[in-house]
């Protein structure tokens, strides 16, 4: 349940030809250096926000192994150079699987230091099947629509509810989409950047990706270091246990996240007056979640929109004021709307959302193993929930479909490279979505990387979100390539901002540079 940015540009394109279900495998390494894409023509699709932005699209092959064969369409938005020293293209994604780019380019562009992001070409995409590229794919419309069951199975009644949603978006994907599922991963999607360098005329790109889009970059740089001129890897997937492993390791995170955020409830007692005892707080929490599940809020907020609705803090602590203050007026007013709105603000899903899940799903499950026997998963997130209750089984049931997807399972990529220049890597220490040990583990696989670490902090996406020693670091990466060179695991050490303050004001607390970008990159990704 991603929360998107707005549309930007109309890329007005469709699936050529007609496709029949191939079961051919779509990662055949370097196989985009034999298509070339036609140069994109770029047009003027700016917004009050970012009134420089550009917008066009390439048409890349469905299977680059037959770069003959069908194409689709790739939606591409650019903020263009204005310096006389041009770096060339900047490519930034946000993450997901799922994440829209377009609007990112314009965020980058304007948050970097000026002299900086004249220098480059910054360019944002929308990956195959996201957004505005075409085909969108969109399995099932309202697949997360509330009430839902709720996510902790506690009777064969309710799995037996939530097995049944899992395997309907499975079928569903299977029936709309089927030729196109084994072609939607992310080896297909590096060799689209690949098609889009080839489009952009450039003899190498500079990369920038959050989240996802860590491994994403580094799957590209992977296949194609002849081509990669710098690379920055912000909030790092740890390539070595996607997907099935990474989720379970994902669910002690954020439940440590949450706890974090209980705590910082606690010192604000005078605000909440939910007490002082963050281990009470969390009880009333859980008291709460199972009140929602009997009776939903407003009929939208039952158990498992209200993990939906709290998730979002376990990946930028800039939500945590909205969310005390509904949790502060139900426990201690019976008041609903407050959740109701923060439910609408930070759960609930639209269409873009579903188009979002679909790719997330699609990517995740034909991109590695997944268990197909159910009482596996039953018994590891069982297992995982005895320590980790907050998030285990709405995750769980959040990537359930995989259990029953039509595609066969690829080999997860090795993004080992003793050949890429050196790159630039950001972690802070208890980011939930993306663990420190992954930020550790992709440092040691990138033999000249350099890894800055944000201590204490645990947001998810730390550059460009108001942290003045970290965006100097990438400014001056960016600039002239350097990067800190350090002893031991990390290369630099920044220290994390300040948690939020209780709310005086809404709308300078939301205006801040963190929630625009958080907004863009969204929760799950």
């Amino acid at each position: 349940m991603r929360t998107r940015a707005a549309v930007l540009c109309g890329a007005a394109v469709v699936l050529a030809g007609s496709l029949t279900a191939v079961p051919a495998e779509a990662s055949a390494p370097h196989s985009a250096e034999t298509f070339r894409a036609a140069k994109p023509g770029w047009k003027k699709c700016g917004t009050t926000d970012y009134p420089m932005l550009q917008c066009a699209s390439v048409k890349v092959p469905l299977d680059h192994a037959n770069p003959r064969g069908p194409q689709i369409t790739l939606a591409l938005s650019r903020v263009p150079h204005t310096a006389e020293t041009f770096q060339g293209p900047l490519l930034v994604n946000p993450g997901g699987p799922g994440g829209d780019g377009l609007t990112l380019a314009g965020f980058v562009a304007t948050s970097l230091p000026k002299e900086v992001a004249a220098q480059y070409d910054i360019i944002g995409f929308d990956p195959r099947g996201v957004g505005e590229s075409r085909p969108a794919l969109d399995c099932r419309p309202g697949y997360f629509g509330p009430v839902r069951p709720d996510s902790v199975p506690s009777t064969p009644e309710v799995e037996r509810a939530n097995l049944a949603r899992a395997k309907s978006f499975a079928v569903s994907c299977t029936e709309k989409y089927g030729h196109l599922l084994p072609y939607i991963n992310t080896v297909s999607a590096a060799h689209d950047i690949e098609a889009i360098r080839q489009a952009l005329g450039a003899r190498k790109i500079n990369y920038f990706g959050y989240s996802y889009g860590t491994y994403l970059g580094a799957v590209y740089g992977r296949l194609y270091p002849q081509h990669v001129r710098r690379m920055v890897l912000d909030s790092i997937v740890d390539p070595t246990d996607v997907w099935y492993t990474a989720n379970l390791n994902q669910d002690h995170a954020f439940n440590d996240r949450h706890r974090a955020f209980m705590a910082w409830v606690a010192r604000h007692d005078e605000r909440y007056r939910l007490g002082t005892d963050p281990e009470k707080i969390e009880a009333t929490w859980y008291a709460m979640r199972a009140a929602l599940g009997k009776d939903p809020a407003g009929g939208k907020v039952g158990a498992a929109e209200l993990e939906d609705t709290f998730v979002p803090g376990t990946y930028y602590n800039g939500y945590w004021p909205y969310l005390a203050e509904a949790f502060a007026a139900y426990v201690n007013r019976r008041t609903t709307a407050p959740l109701v709105e923060v439910y609408k603000n930070f759960g609930a899903i639209d269409a873009a959302d579903d188009n979002s899940y679909s790719i997330y799903t699609s990517v995740q499950c034909r991109d590695a193993f997944w268990p197909r026997d159910w009482h596996q998963w039953r018994k590891d997130n069982w297992a995982a929930y005895e320590k980790a209750p907050f998030m285990t089984w709405n995750n769980a049931w959040y990537n359930a479909p995989c259990a029953f997807w039509p595609t066969d399972a690829a080999r997860p990529v090795s993004i080992a490279n003793g050949q890429l220049p050196p790159a630039l890597l950001f972690q802070a220490t208890n980011d939930a979505a993306t663990p420190y040990e992954g930020g550790v583990t992709v440092h040691d696989l990138l033999a000249r990387s350099s890894l800055v670490v944000e201590q204490g902090g645990g947001n998810h996406g730390i550059t460009l979100s108001g942290n003045a020693c970290l965006d100097k670091y990438l400014a001056t990466y960016l600039s002239d390539g350097t990067v800190p060179r350090g002893v031991g695991t990390r290369d630099a050490t920044c220290d994390a901002l300040p948690d939020p303050k209780p709310l005086t004001s809404k709308t300078a607390s939301m205006s801040a540079r963190g929630s625009t970008l958080h907004r863009l990159l969204g929760f799950r990704g």
